[in-house]
């Protein structure tokens, strides 16, 4: 068949994600569809794969889309006629610690917030269940029914069948060797078939599905795709006599897997200390290949497994299989519009779980593609949250030896990354560590998390229970509730927007009122056509032309991109100046006390009152300060240019020694934070969170001209709410929430937390979570008897609908 000279979308890849972005594409109606696979169909990842089909992730939409994988396969034979060897054979994951228990059973708790059928089992009903496993150490298990197993080829080939009935054109052995582009968009690409046929396509669009290709094939697009292969080892047995189908096994404990398959025991590993593979490239030949046996790897994993299954240890080994699958830097995968190009969408680097994943992922982006919009909030997987410097390969190498096994190891409460550290520090970085600070990673960003006291060892000791450094947040945040604490917010993004038309864009991408004094600072939200709320900021006036956009660090490109992405004819300038200026909190009751002690400058309410920036002196320097708080207390963050960041934290430390300053970390700005109601953007706030459901409406100004969701917001406040953001204190001081624990209205599940933590000077855990209430007072949603369920034990919770801490905002404004 001969290639077309243009095409709607070309789409680079034919695994299983390929494949399902084309059938989803065609199921919207989508015509000129064609898919390029450099060799056949299945022949880079897809053809080994385990085939795995579990609904249960770790969000809600994630495990919304796993959940329509498993639906979509067991229609998909039906409609293609190509048999997917899907099976509901069930799952069962069990735990070997009393830690272990506690996390699959608070996963259960939250299964059942997300509707997924679970059922919490202890060690006999394991042993009922799956009869050859050795339930010694078994603490407990969790089962669900409606997992299951697959055919991995053929679930990726009917889904091929299914986009060419529907007009989609698949091209094997024809490889897409570059890309035409214009500015930021790709206008075509240029193929070479192995007969020697090449040509261009000219094209809307281009999706990156290329699998463990998918770096090198986004660099060819302009674009960063941060993923590396590794080695991914499995065996199968030899066949085993009156072995019939069983459930799919997992023992993250011993990092382990076992699947029935055709009366054998297939065995996959997760091992701690992954390989990573085709650091140099991958063989251009590379085509249903499998990588060299490496049984001194494995046999850690297998002498667990021989005890744990003791006929594996009779029945021998059929296979031992090595293949490449590729692994990201988060473990999550990409999806969506790359940030650096308007028409170059990716949807790759699926970590091991691409089969139970590719169902979703194809419906979510062709949705994305078809709306020009997230059909719901994917920030977990969207490729704007990944840094440009994630692309390096380097870096890859060294986190990809970690990624694959933490998709078994325990998933503890504020559990680091321990590999690819050190990458982007603040300027107060060696300062804060001579303090006793213990670092945290976000975004590539050493951040001080919490600080050790003298003699206790600065590192995290991770538990679902009270960690090491409980006592030591209590301390932090005590030092801000009733004296003063200063922390390190250097890692937050900073932005600068500067032009003629500065004014009149900003009022155009926010939904704030952004015509105000110079030095006057507007805490606001970026929104969608939906009223959504895609970034949550502060926007400082800086002169007559420029403001400084400051976001959350991980979400810095993104809100850059969304704000570059509606430039149209506004006559603007959008910078990233983050790296420019270091930022240091000052904040608690004797803050202003601090400030005066270093400055000769006013911080008197009639000077600089909440709200306002001001430039200052500061010791023998300069310095900006934005009277703002994120922890619900008087106080300022001090913005100081590099260069002299360091004599400004001297000198806070030195005039702070009077007062017994305290240094703290970001596990202390999050307590206080949820103690004081306020937001978590990614968390308590997405894109798919309507601005007033979330109780944001006082910074949305409907009375000024047309802004983006401005139509949206008036709809809703003709309609009434659906849903109400509310804010969860724990009757019981003892338990701990995370987020994603259920909440249950007068007995009944009506939703779960979108964040948790303790809060300490309230004592007791805090959480926040949206419930239903159409056609309700705030007053009858309040009367109601509310409990979170954790782990399975249901706690009664005290529940505001105004923040618990201060609710008056009077300590802020002293």
């Amino acid at each position: 068949m001969a290639l077309p000279s243009h095409a709607r979308v070309v789409i680079i890849g034919g695994g299983v994600i390929g494949c399902s972005v084309a059938y989803h594409l065609t199921k919207l109606g989508w015509k000129d569809v064609v898919l390029l696979e450099r060799k056949q169909l299945t022949s880079g990842t897809t053809w080994h794969a385990a085939g795995l089909i579990a609904q249960l992730r770790a969000t809600a939409n994630m495990t919304r889309l796993a959940k329509y994988s498993q639906e979509l396969y067991g229609g998909l034979e039906a409609e293609t006629g190509v048999a997917t060897g899907f099976k509901r054979c069930g799952s069962i994951t069990v735990a070997l610690t009393e830690e272990r228990r506690e996390e699959i059973f608070r996963s259960a708790a939250m299964a059942r917030a997300f509707g997924v059928d679970i059922e919490e089992i202890g060690p006999e009903e394991v042993k009922a269940r799956y009869p050859h496993l050795n339930t010694d150490s078994v603490t407990g298990g969790v089962f669900l029914d409606k997992d299951g197993q697959g055919d991995p080829g053929n679930i990726a080939l009917a889904l091929a069948k299914g986009a060419r009935q529907r007009g989609a054109q698949i091209f094997e052995r024809v490889k897409a060797t570059k890309a035409l582009r214009d500015g930021r968009r790709i206008t075509g690409v240029a193929y070479e078939a192995e007969d020697g046929t090449h040509g261009q396509i000219t094209c809307d669009h281009v999706v990156n599905c290329a699998g463990m290709w998918g770096h090198e094939v986004g660099q060819m697009l302009g674009t960063s795709i941060p993923l590396q292969a590794c080695e991914h080892f499995y065996i199968v047995s030899e066949p085993i006599k009156g072995l019939e189908q069983l459930p799919v096994l997992r023992v993250p404990d011993e990092c382990a897997y076992y699947k029935y398959d055709a009366g054998k025991i297939m065995l996959g590993a997760f091992e701690p200390v992954s390989k990573p593979w085709g650091m140099q490239g991958i063989p251009d030949s590379f085509e249903f290949d499998q990588l060299p046996e490496d049984f001194d790897h494995f046999e850690p994993i297998l002498e667990a497994a021989v005890n744990r299954m003791p006929m594996l240890a009779e029945a021998g080994i059929h296979t031992f299989f090595n293949g490449p699958e590729s692994f990201t830097p988060d473990d999550a995968y990409h999806l969506g519009l790359a940030p650096e190009m308007d028409n170059v969408w990716v949807a790759a680097g699926f970590n091991s779980i691409g089969i139970q994943s590719a169902g979703g992922a194809g419906m979510a982006l062709a949705q994305w593609m078809e709306d020009g919009a997230k059909p719901f909030d994917l920030g977990d997987v969207d490729i704007g949250r990944m840094q440009p410097f994630q692309g390096n390969k380097t870096y890859l190498v060294e986190r990809a030896k970690e990624t694959l096994g933490l998709l078994y190891a325990d998933h503890y409460p504020y559990r680091q990354k321990a590999t690819a550290r050190g990458i982007r520090r603040t300027p107060f970085h060696s300062q804060l560590l001579d303090h006793g600070a213990v670092m945290g990673e976000l975004a590539g960003w050493e951040r001080a998390n919490w600080f050790a006291n003298p003699g206790q060892t600065p590192a995290y000791e991770y538990s679902w229970k009270r960690q090491n450094f409980f006592g030591n947040v209590a301390a932090e945040l005590a030092a801000v509730r009733s004296n003063v604490g200063m922390y390190d917010m250097s890692s937050f993004g900073k932005i600068r927007v500067e032009g003629r038309d500065a004014v009149g864009f900003m009022n155009h991408i926010g939904g704030g009122q952004y015509d105000v004094p110079v030095g006057k600072i507007v805490y606001t939200q970026f929104l969608n056509d939906r009223a959504g709320i895609e970034a949550d900021v502060t926007v400082t006036r800086l002169s007559e032309t420029a403001y400084l956009v400051v976001t959350p660090a991980a979400t810095r490109l993104a809100d850059q991109t969304w704000m570059r992405r509606h430039i149209g004819d506004f006559n603007v300038v959008i910078t990233d100046v983050t790296a420019g200026e270091a930022v240091l909190a000052v904040m608690g009751p004797n803050a202003r006390k601090l400030m005066q002690a270093v400055s000769s400058n006013d911080f008197s309410n009639a000077v600089n009152p909440f709200g306002t920036a001001q430039e200052i002196e500061l010791g023998m320097g300069l310095a900006r300060v934005h009277r703002v708080t994120y922890v619900g207390e008087l106080g300022w963050e001090i913005y100081v240019s590099t260069d002299m960041a360091a004599h400004a934290f001297e000198t806070l430390m030195a005039a702070g020694q009077d007062l017994d300053l305290k240094l703290c970390g970001m596990h202390m700005m999050d307590s206080a934070r949820i103690e004081k109601g306020f937001r978590h953007f990614g968390h308590d706030i997405t894109s798919e969170d309507h601005v007033l459901e979330a109780g944001l409406g006082f910074a949305v100004k409907t009375n000024k001209p047309a802004f983006i969701g401005r139509d949206a917001v008036l709809r809703k406040k003709d309609a009434g709410l659906m849903t109400r953001l509310v804010q969860f204190k724990l009757t019981d001081p003892e338990p701990l929430l995370y987020h994603n624990e259920p909440i249950l209205r007068d007995g009944q599940i009506v939703g779960h937390l979108s964040s948790g933590a303790y809060g300490h000077h309230l004592g007791a855990a805090i959480g926040m979570g949206y419930v239903p209430c159409k056609g309700e007072t705030p007053a009858q949603m309040l009367a109601s008897q509310y409990e979170i369920d954790i782990a399975g034990t249901r706690v009664r919770a005290e529940v505001s609908l105004k923040p618990m801490y201060d609710p008056s905002a009077e300590r802020v404004k002293v």
